[in-house]
């Protein structure tokens, strides 16, 4: 007789696949033993059945890495607690390289791992034949061993993580279709199936391929979409060894790992075949779709100049199962800003197996602990723009996103498919006067602009990309005339009532509570004191204030500011981004261009620095800011949008004589570098607090009635600081920084930069990034300034200067001026 389906449970989680029966199982680890898991079909029918079992632990990302990284240690714990067989192997792996600058991207990602502690070491092509004696080494530039990797089996794997969550008094329920979850009061309050209903407090969406369909049901938008995956598998190979590494052939779009005696081989190819596009049916399971060997046969020619024994080997099966893939090729985790207590962890980009038990251990952390347990921005739900659930959209956009994750990773790399969505009125104009346009938040913004004769287009590289010395004359005109950056795209949200100047009061950690017309830099932080936004909020009358959030951070902020305004204050906020363009004048003489179209009075005395003002300019009425990111006099004017090409052109008329150019983003984040200004979600998280980033400036510790995270922040202050965020300049003008740099002091590694790029003022690459002191207390600017540093670049160090302060205008008289 089956078990009857419960009518309660705290949590319910929805879908049966390794992400799934890992938030169950971690829930149940830490206690919450009222959970339930609600497969449609059987555990493991979606898309982990069909995993290639690779436990690569090397992603990206520190963070992501981690969370990969932990695969291994729930395998092996699952094991000894239910005896049940996982199929875990430490093969180790060998990624190779055949162009320099896959090299060169290798050697990066080797930096980073030594962060994570990994053992990494580089061989060459001889060694690597050595170690792969089927492979043909020709064309091999650079290879490497990674010996942490390994290999498990995704069924039993999964069984066995699903069975230790039974143990720990867990319910599971397969062929337990969940039709709906149900809400009240914009809050989870339980799910829907056709044997009844379970109320919750918590639903975790792990469904995959099925998890936008089922948000969508609720108004949680869920962007992934579904593409045909491909692998091989050969007949048997006599004598082939059980113990070979996994062999990563990027550059040849395939991976290579033996499979019981057999050979493996998947692609990662350009070029996907989206599928689903109408619905997935709620029946399937154990998914395969027809062959397609016109479609592959050029990838597989490129894995058997790799592994000559394809062209003389049978084909035992060649499988082609659905995966589910997002606009950013970034899974998906949290809570969902349209559902208090409606989290999601899906869409994983083909990396579920290898990411999905400490993503599932994560979102059971978060659920439980109501705060991420570290910082998980990059995959975070909140980061997407309401459009990217557009179903044509995400058919388009999946066709580039399977191949990207073997793809040459190249910086500044932009996408190319599903662009064009979000425009700036400024769009054309922009576009005449020679911009490349990057997408951002779905916005195309112009990052660089091509001199004339110069075609608009990237050509990508580790080192100085071709638009990198008109990226500098940008740089300079700010620097030395006046710039003019479109950032229509910042998010914009306006916070009205009688009660909004003490909800803000409340989430801002400084003061909002200044007369009309004054500008205030902030952040916003969560109960540990860890920065959740940064931001500015502009009075701009007695009851409304604006603030301004960056383009990719607006769905986020949006959605916090929401859940901190209590439901009894007479307060709301309201998303204006599309009714406002800024444009961003920047620059010593900016003063002198705007004078030239404006009657208003543009003094220190009139209009100093972080106020704005209602001034004429042309025939239309504008806001204009007086603000910078970039270090420089300047001012953002905030326009209505059908009047900003007016405003446009009114400005590019008044130019001559001024050093004007148009800025893109590029030179926009290379000024910002050489002024230390943190770039959110960078060298700011939620894991950091302002006294760490460097911000305490912004903090008002004595306002009436507190702020979110007070008492944190105060107990950080009073034990003093284990880390400190520093500013790092290389002495070497060549190498050029991005992040993930390991940073090293008196020959011990102390951290990772969040943030670097070149400074064209100054003459080499500048960065930022935590260094460690070990004990609280022990991060004193004495200790911090008094080692010898050198960051790692692409596996070399190179000697670096450290300072606490900006090295461009430290006591910030230009801005002021």
């Amino acid at each position: 007789m089956s078990t009857p389906l419960p009518t309660q449970a705290r949590v319910v989680v929805i879908g049966g696949g390794i992400v799934g029966v890992s938030v169950a199982y971690h829930l149940a680890r830490r206690g919450w033993t009222d959970t339930v898991l609600l497969e449609r079909k059987q555990l493991t029918s979606g898309t982990t059945w069909h995993a290639a079992g690779l436990l690569t632990k090397l992603r990206a990302t520190y963070n992501m890495t981690l969370l990969a990284a932990y695969a291994e240690e729930l395998f092996k714990t699952c094991e000894q607690e239910t005896g049940l067989h996982t199929g875990f192997r430490r093969t180790g792996s060998i990624l190779i390289a055949r162009t320099p600058g896959r090299w060169e991207e290798i050697l990066r990602g080797l930096s980073m791992a030594r962060i994570a502690g990994f053992d990494v070491e580089i061989i060459d092509a001889a060694e690597a034949k050595r170690m792969w004696p089927l492979m043909d080494e020709s064309g091999i530039v650079g290879a490497a061993y990674l010996p942490a990797d390994g290999v498990a089996d995704p069924t039993e794997s999964t069984l066995a993580v699903a069975g230790a969550f039974r143990k720990r008094g867990g319910r599971i329920f397969e062929h337990t279709l969940v039709t709906d979850v149900l809400i009240k009061d914009g809050r989870v309050t339980g799910v829907r199936t056709p044997e009844g209903d379970i109320a919750c407090e918590y639903v975790v969406n792990c469904a995959g391929m099925w998890a936008r369909e089922l948000g969508a049901r609720s108004g949680v938008r869920i962007p992934l979409h579904a593409a045909e995956h491909f692998y091989l598998v050969t007949d048997e190979v006599p004598g082939l060894a059980k113990d070979l590494p996994v062999l990563r052939c990027p550059d040849d779009t395939a991976y290579i790992r033996e499979d019981t005696g057999k050979i493996m081989v998947g692609f990662f190819e350009p070029g996907a075949k989206p599928w689903g596009m109408n619905g997935i049916p709620e029946d399937a399971q154990f998914i395969r779709l027809p062959e397609d060997w016109d479609h592959l046969a050029p990838f597989i020619g490129l894995a058997a100049r790799r592994l000559p024994l394809l062209n003389e080997i049978g084909i035992k099966l060649f499988f082609n199962g659905p995966e589910s893939f997002t606009p950013d090729d970034r899974y998906i985790l949290g809570e969902a800003p349209e559902v208090e207590h409606y989290f999601v962890a899906a869409g994983f980009n083909s990396v579920g197996y290898q990411s999905g038990g400490g993503a599932g251990r994560a979102i059971a952390d978060w659920i439980i602990d109501g705060h991420t347990p570290m910082d998980l921005s990059e995959v975070d739900i909140r980061r997407f723009s309401p459009f990217q659930v557009n179903k044509r959209y995400l058919h388009d956009r999946t066709t580039e996103v399977l191949g990207l994750l073997y793809d040459m990773h190249w910086p500044f790399r932009q996408v190319e498919t599903a662009r064009g969505v979000r425009h700036s009125p400024l769009h054309a104009r922009l576009a005449a006067a020679g911009a490349c346009f990057g997408e951002a938040g779905g916005w195309e913004r112009a990052n660089w602009f091509a001199p004339a004769g110069v075609e608009p287009r990237y050509e990508y590289s580790y080192g100085r990309q071709n638009w990198f010395p008109y990226s500098a004359d940008e740089h300079r005109a700010v620097r030395e005339g006046v710039g003019l950056l479109d950032m229509t795209s910042f998010g914009k949200t306006l916070v009205q009532g009688r009660d909004a100047e003490r909800v803000l009061n409340r989430i801002c950690d400084n003061d909002v509570a200044v007369p009309v017309g004054r500008i205030v830099y902030t952040q916003w932080l969560n109960e540990r004191g860890g920065i959740e936004a940064d931001v500015t909020v502009t009075r701009l009358d007695e009851t409304t204030f604006l603030v301004m959030s960056a383009a990719v951070d607006q769905t986020r902020d949006h959605a916090y500011l929401r859940r901190h305004i209590p439901a009894d204050a007479h307060c709301f906020a309201t998303d204006v981004t599309s009714a406002w363009c800024v444009v961003n004048l920047q620059g010593p003489r900016s003063r002198e261009l705007l004078s030239r179209v404006s009657p208003a009075d543009l003094s220190n005395e009139a209009f100093p620095y972080m106020t704005w003002r209602e001034i004429d300019l042309g025939y239309a009425v504008v806001r204009a800011m007086r603000a910078t990111y970039v270090g420089e006099l300047g001012y953002e004017i905030h326009v209505p949008t059908d009047m900003v090409q007016h405003v446009y052109d009114t400005l590019i008329g008044a130019t001559d004589g001024l050093g004007f150019r148009h800025v893109g983003y590029h030179a926009l984040n290379s000024l910002r570098i050489e002024k230390a200004y943190r770039h959110m979600g960078h060298d700011i998280t939620d894991e950091d607090t302002p006294l760490e980033g460097g911000l305490g400036f912004a903090v008002a510790w004595d306002k009436p009635g507190g702020f979110i995270g007070r008492e944190a922040l105060l107990r950080r202050r009073d034990e003093g600081l284990s880390r400190r965020l520093v500013v790092f300049e290389l002495e070497d003008p060549e190498p050029l920084l991005y992040h993930n740099e390991p940073i090293w002091r008196d020959g011990e590694l102390v951290g990772k930069t969040t943030s670097g790029w070149y400074g064209h003022t100054l003459g080499h690459a500048i960065g930022m990034g935590y260094v460690a002191a070990g004990a609280p207390g022990a991060a004193t600017p004495e200790w911090l300034l008094g080692g010898l540093y050198e960051l790692e670049v692409a596996s070399v160090r190179f000697a670096a200067k450290a300072s606490l302060r900006p090295p461009y205008d430290p006591t910030g008289a230009r801005i002021r001026a």
